[in-house]
């Protein structure tokens, strides 16, 4: 009987070097053709949609901010908080992700701001994960090369369970902000962060260290938490939604392949978790088009549906099949899910999609 060699996820190692020998480093992916005029009506930006969006989230962090102060000292606070959190340490996640793509606003200088005031409260230095992100668009789920893997094989369920309140990220990016602050990086962060990007880094760890020790500060002397309920614990507390969305993206599913159809999920979601994840649920449609704007999601997705796999009807339906995979997966990391194209969906590169480099 024949074991499986045990993958090495880090971007520094015997995957990564792998992955390069078999082509799969920055390799060219599958794209569901769309007509050039209708993906240039796709692809346009607008300032309209994202502002609007925007207005109504720093009004609802004011309204349920608000709340949350007034009724301190009483369990009254807690649903205020509770609210807060959510889209203090979820809903940047998105507003993260979007404004770094340079897609959410028309005007670059908006999507700058926002993506700068989202990676703070969502705990993702700027500089450092602009360049991963990068890298996770570029090798989606290719072993070795993308840091972004949040389920690898067998999982690592401790992992998994106490990022549901983002414990093992909080200090994971105390690490790095400490590290950064000292002037340095990481083996892995330096195999994708420029060097002249690297005083930036350090720039932006310094000015985040000092909010965070200011609120702190102000914490100890007012001898009361409410400070940090507003800037560093709603990262942590408000993380779970995030997460939550966040493994229906990838998990579970085929890793090495160079077709996001195999590799992604796109799921159907209600209006209020559209809001707060800004229309990432069609993330397959994402990854394959990535500079399209987020609230042009739903029409891309209507275009390429007669290509793509059964979308998901809920978060419920995605996990129904994530879990058991996962559970599997501890014991079988051989196992993923085979995601079935329909009929009439034309295969990229089929010699890229057999078993070896699938699994």
């Amino acid at each position: 009987m024949t074991t499986a060699t045990k993958r090495d996820y880090s971007l520094i190692g015997r995957d990564s070097k792998l992955a390069v020998e078999l082509g799969l480093a920055a390799a060219e992916w599958y794209h569901t053709d769309v007509p050039r005029k209708r993906m240039k009506e796709l692809m346009r930006r607008r300032n309209g949609p994202a502002i609007r969006d925007t207005a109504i989230w720093i009004a609802l962090l004011a309204t349920f901010g608000f709340g949350g102060y007034w009724f301190w000292g009483s369990w009254a606070c807690v649903p205020f908080f509770l609210c807060y959190g959510v889209l203090y340490g979820s809903a940047s996640d998105s507003r993260w992700h979007e404004a770094g793509h340079g897609t959410a606003f028309r005007t670059p200088w908006l999507n700058d701001a926002l993506y700068q005031v989202a990676s703070f409260m969502i705990m993702r230095e700027p500089t450092v994960w602009r360049w991963s992100h990068t890298r996770h668009h570029t090798d989606t789920i290719i072993v070795g090369r993308d840091r972004e893997i949040a389920a690898m094989r067998p999982p690592d369920v401790l992992t998994l369970m106490l990022n549901l309140f983002a414990i093992r990220d909080a200090i994971g990016n105390i690490l790095s902000i400490s590290r950064h602050v000292a002037g340095r990086l990481s083996a892995e962060e330096a195999a994708f962060i420029p060097a002249m990007e690297r005083r930036r880094v350090y720039r932006e760890a310094r000015i985040w260290a000092a909010i965070y020790i200011a609120a702190v500060g102000s914490a100890i002397y007012l001898g009361s938490w409410l400070p940090v309920m507003y800037i560093g614990l709603p990262s942590i507390y408000g993380r779970w939604l995030a997460h939550y969305f966040g493994l229906t993206q990838h998990a579970g599913l085929a890793e090495n392949v160079l077709d996001h159809r195999l590799n992604s999920r796109t799921v159907y979601m209600n209006p209020v978790f559209r809001f707060i994840y800004w229309n990432m649920n069609y993330h397959v449609e994402h990854h394959m088009f990535p500079m399209v704007p987020y609230h042009a999601l739903p029409k891309l997705h209507a275009e390429l549906l007669s290509d793509m796999p059964v979308p998901y009807s809920s978060t419920i339906a995605a996990y129904r099949e994530i879990l058991p995979t996962l559970w599997r997966q501890l014991g079988e990391p051989e196992y993923y899910v085979k995601r079935e194209l329909p009929v009439s969906a034309r295969a990229y590169r089929p010699d890229l999609h057999g078993a070896v480099l699938a699994s």
